[in-house]
């Protein structure tokens, strides 16, 4: 009988301290952290586990209030976290190691997409077969600066100088100029994007992937936070209902392709954006809260060694450790 009794009472007192934990956990949770993310650019298929979690009520069930604003202008996101305007942003990896080398008070705070998409991008006509073959022709970009400096690694890993192609600006304009044969390339076109759109309107293409012509792995798209006013507790939470996302989103393409184009079923369901979905799944962080620093820090010296940037950043003032 005193062993039952000394068994009940450290029975009642587990259980005591369960209900404590569940009582004080739905109490932190009885107000939701509002969160402000602003995108990197317009919804698409990229930002699949963003709305994903939103539509499942992912952000709610971890206690947070996610607001998802769209930037007019896409340079803008990243000084706006900066500026302590918003609380995170969507960035590229390359730009934000500029961002950081230069002084904005920015953090990593986890990863969306985890490989590039960026590419070398031609017309699949039997006339460009190589990247040597590139030489004397015109190279498109939507954004004069480092682009330079990429490409021409690229071709000098094929034993091509730069000097040998030109290099022209058209704006946002990059498979029309293609198409167009206005230039012979492009760079900047995503791998899941400008060759559908190509080839719905009638073009085949060939792209060139940079991390297999001397350019070093990094995440396409990733999460930056204010280095002096983020909430490391909040951004977990948020990585975790992207994690949840994503998991449901590999497992269920389809259903999640329905569910997501509900978020704005008049720009978003057209079958350029479904293919760029079925494209996008396998590109999307499963753990968006791990972080590779080595890719990190080997993208910092190659950006160096270009001189895209002048100072290499110390990783271990803008990754956040989880």
């Amino acid at each position: 009988m005193r062993l039952y009794k000394k068994k009940r009472t450290a029975w009642i007192a587990a259980t005591a301290v369960m209900l404590s934990s569940l009582l004080f956990s739905s109490a932190s949770f009885a107000k939701d952290k509002e969160l402000t993310l602003m995108l990197d650019w317009f919804v698409n298929p990229n930002h699949g586990p963003i709305i994903i979690a939103k539509q499942h009520g992912l952000f709610k069930a971890q206690g947070l209030k996610v607001t998802i604003q769209e930037p007019a202008d896409p340079s803008v996101p990243s000084k706006l976290v900066a500026a302590n305007q918003v609380d995170l942003a969507i960035s590229y990896q390359p730009s934000f190691l500029i961002d950081v080398a230069s002084g904005l008070p920015l953090v990593w705070s986890g990863t969306l997409l985890a490989t590039p998409l960026n590419t070398l991008t031609v017309l699949d006509n039997g006339k460009i077969n190589t990247l040597s073959d590139l030489k004397g022709k015109t190279v498109g970009v939507s954004v004069s600066g480092s682009d330079e400096a990429i490409i021409g690694r690229m071709l000098g890993h094929e034993h091509i100088d730069d000097s040998d192609i030109k290099i022209v600006n058209v704006g946002w304009a990059l498979s029309s100029s293609l198409a167009s044969g206005r230039v012979d390339a492009i760079w900047g076109g995503m791998r899941n994007f400008e060759s559908h759109q190509l080839e719905l309107e009638g073009f085949k293409s060939k792209s060139f992937f940079p991390e297999e012509h001397g350019i070093p792995p990094y995440d396409e798209l990733m999460f930056v936070a204010n280095a002096k006013h983020y909430d490391k507790e909040a951004i977990q939470r948020f990585n975790k209902a992207l994690e949840l996302a994503t998991q449901y989103i590999v497992n269920h393409p389809e259903k999640a392709w329905k569910e997501f184009i509900t978020y704005n079923p008049d720009t978003l369901n057209n079958e350029l954006n479904h293919r760029a979905w079925l494209d996008t799944l396998s590109r999307f962080a499963l753990r968006p809260s791990a972080v590779n620093k080595q890719r990190y820090e080997d993208y910092s010296q190659f950006m160096y060694d270009l001189k895209i940037i002048s100072t290499i950043p110390n990783s271990n003032t803008y990754l956040i450790d989880f």
